[in-house]
């Protein structure tokens, strides 16, 4: 059983603690954080991303984002991606990280996956869109786990 799981992305306040909120309310009993490729470290969560996810009872006031490394990487029993190259830059980190590592929108689209885009200094339409991905694919995962 996968306990300690991961979400990544590239800033670490937008897709992944998004994400982590949803899966968190979802299924208490795991353990669940987050980190980014290229973090914008301490920074709280996006604007849009936040209010968009509180808006449905998810909460993510108390996250600050942290870079991803091979520690954190070490530490996971299941890392989930927003794209295939992050999946690609988190063998780079840590080359056995592959093999547990999945696209969140893996089940997306009928089961052949889809990438999350990133919304980060775009449209609230872009946030909109992404959030709606993540809602999906977290529901797919929690179905799943």
């Amino acid at each position: 059983m996968f306990q300690r799981i991961l979400l990544v992305c590239i800033g670490n306040i937008c897709r992944s603690p998004v994400a982590e909120a949803m899966l968190r309310t979802r299924l208490p009993e795991r353990e669940f954080s987050s980190a980014g490729l290229g973090a914008l470290v301490g920074r709280g969560a996006d604007p849009t991303a936040r209010a968009l996810a509180e808006t449905e009872g998810f909460d993510v006031s108390q996250h600050q984002a942290r870079q991803l490394t091979p520690a954190i990487l070490q530490g996971a029993d299941l890392i989930l991606v927003m794209s295939d190259g992050q999946r690609r830059a988190v063998a780079d980190i840590e080359p056995a990280a592959m093999g547990k590592t999945m696209l969140l929108g893996r089940w997306l689209d009928g089961g052949k996956g889809r990438e999350i885009p990133d919304p980060y200094g775009k449209s609230r339409e872009a946030f909109e869109h992404a959030h709606q991905l993540i809602k999906d694919a977290t529901e797919a995962w929690t179905a799943k786990l």
